[in-house]
């Protein structure tokens, strides 16, 4: 298994003041979890997204804080500055390698639906995430779903239809769907779906006009319900 390091500075600036950090291209962050009490820490900005594209949310990391020996972690949660799309913040989950745990994995599809290349089907989606126990030395960044398997309407591909690695558990109720495929609309089908598209902008093109003439709607039966208003002495 390949290993991933990133290296970490403990970290003493808080609050505003870590806007310093971002500025030079470090990232504020705390690691916390077993063994270790919560750290403050900043990572470089560059070398985080580097080693993230690589290994996802569910591989362990060496966090090596002050060039000390590492600390196997996860990525447990990022922030993003929402003006700048920047990472802003990052925690780190330090954890215990001889004990299970558990994570999301995210689902990955690969090859072609019959049910959709041939009979004109669309491709929907239930899940594109599963919850999995396991120690962390089995853990996957992904589990990947063959839809080549999806060759009728009637087929589906279900928790229970996956393939996983020795060793990992998944979670979720074996029936939950993961993804399927529905036919194409009939004719007829097409056709009421635009009948009732004109309907509704008839209706609309209706209260328009009244409006534009000074005319109210309709009370409404919740709007029956109401008391009136109190007059005025």
């Amino acid at each position: 298994m390949e290993e991933f390091i990133l290296n970490a500075k403990a970290r003493t600036l808080v609050g505003r003041k870590n806007r310093e950090l971002r500025d030079d291209g470090q990232v504020p962050a705390v690691v916390y979890g077993a063994g270790t009490a919560p750290t403050s820490i900043s990572i470089d900005r560059n070398e985080f997204i580097k080693i993230y594209r690589r290994a996802g949310e569910s591989t362990v990391l060496s966090l090596k804080i002050n060039e000390k020996t590492g600390l196997p972690v996860l990525i447990q949660e990022f922030q993003k500055d929402p003006i700048k799309n920047t990472i802003s913040h990052v925690d780190f989950r330090c954890i215990d390698m001889n004990k299970e745990i558990e994570a999301t994995v995210d689902i990955v599809f690969v090859n072609e639906a019959p049910a959709v290349k041939a009979l004109g089907g669309t491709l929907v989606v239930s899940r594109e995430y599963v919850n999995i126990r396991c120690l962390p030395t089995k853990l996957v960044r992904n589990i990947q779903v063959d839809l080549s398997t999806l060759v009728t309407f009637e087929d589906s591909i279900r928790v229970e239809n996956l393939v996983v690695p020795e060793g990992i558990v998944i979670e979720d109720e074996p029936r939950l769907s993961i993804v399927s495929v529905t036919p194409p609309r009939s004719e007829a089908e097409m056709a009421s779906l635009d009948a009732a598209v004109e309907g509704d902008v008839s209706a609309v093109e209706v209260a328009a006009k009244k409006a534009e003439e000074g005319e109210t709607p309709e009370a409404g039966a919740d709007d029956a319900k109401k008391p009136a208003a109190p007059h005025g002495k």
